[in-house]
């Protein structure tokens, strides 16, 4: 790909995301009321299966944890079972959700920004047009932990280190491809390092990435920052930066710190390709419901989430958006599967 052709694109991908940011919030958040209020009396099924294409304990865990238990709050279903299925940035739980519950309406997939990525990376059989977009839930942004024992207390002091000797600063975050991954690449390229250099060590959870750190097999790490958090707070980590624009979590971002590095992880559900029309409506009903309901919220305040509501073809098309996006910077950063 030509170097004109990225300039291209990169200009229809700015173009096309002021377009979501303009239309997509305003529309997805003015008809959730009335839905909400007609989901409330809705029910889905006696037993929903959530299928958590991750191990337990990490950022889409919680969330699907979290959803099904509004759902049951909000009288959707009478009870949820959770099937946990980890790998590769989620596609081989997306495979097997796509083998088994492809026609299931009382199944829904949890997945976000680390699928797309994964998906962009890895180019598996089975992709996400096997499955149908329900709705986004929440975004979060990415902490860079260190031990406390490491001599980088700022992302001035990263950058620098990066730069001096990129391969010597072993990254540890979530599969290959994922949000994790593709924003380690974008730090080492604000330090204006050789991304190709990068040692990215990936694991199935936020628990092994702590561990990775605390046992010295990582020099920096890579999460969310409820999976950060308690190692934080009992000062065996020290967060050094945000991927946010602003401070977030009492920790300042990269771009107050004056490295251009923003990026947001996104979460969602989805449901199978065989599911019919009229279901899929029905889910995203009750799934809007249950963001209402006050264990969500309370979810959101624990997790430090942000409520992110997106359904309809405005959320396929961010997907699209996102797809896209991904298997560009995938290019440039030089990923292998």
């Amino acid at each position: 790909m030509s170097t004109r052709d990225f300039s291209t694109t990169k200009r229809q991908l700015l173009a096309r995301t002021a377009a979501l940011a303009s239309t997509a919030l305003p529309l997805a958040f003015g008809a959730r009321a009335q839905s909400a209020t007609d989901a409330r009396a809705a029910k889905l099924a006696g037993t929903l299966r959530i299928v958590i294409p991750a191990n337990a304990g990490g950022g889409w865990d919680q969330t699907g944890r979290a959803l099904g238990a509004a759902l049951v709050g909000v009288g959707a279903v009478e009870r949820v079972e959770y099937e946990n299925v980890g790998g590769k940035g989620g596609t081989i739980g997306l495979a097997r959700y796509a083998e088994k519950y492809a026609n299931d309406p009382n199944a829904l997939l949890m997945g976000g920004m680390v699928m797309v990525g994964a998906v962009a990376l890895q180019q598996p059989a089975v992709d996400l047009t096997q499955i149908r977009p329900v709705a986004r839930l929440t975004s979060d942004y990415l902490v860079a932990a260190v031990p406390a024992t490491s001599p980088l207390r700022s992302a001035r002091d990263l950058v620098a280190a990066m730069k001096a000797d990129l391969p010597a600063l072993p990254v540890a975050g979530g599969s290959a491809g994922g949000v994790d991954h593709i924003y380690a690449g974008v730090l080492a390229r604000a330090a204006k390092a050789h991304p190709e250099a990068l040692v990215y060590r990936p694991f199935p959870g936020g628990s092994e990435v702590v561990d990775a750190l605390l046992t010295g097999k990582a020099a920096i790490g890579l999460s969310g920052y409820s999976e950060f958090s308690e190692a934080i707070a009992s000062g065996k980590l020290r967060g050094i930066g945000v991927s946010s624009r602003h401070s977030t979590f009492g920790l300042p971002s990269f771009r107050e710190q004056g490295i251009d590095a923003v990026m947001a992880n996104w979460r969602g559900v989805f449901t199978g390709k065989g599911v019919a029309p009229a279901r899929v409506a029905e889910m995203v009903a009750a799934v809007e419901a249950a963001v209402a309901h006050a264990s969500w919220q309370r979810a959101l305040k624990t997790n430090r989430w942000d409520a992110s509501w997106l359904a309809g073809k405005d959320f396929s098309d961010f997907i699209e958006l996102d797809l896209t996006t991904a298997r560009v910077m995938i290019y440039l950063l030089k990923l292998k599967a």
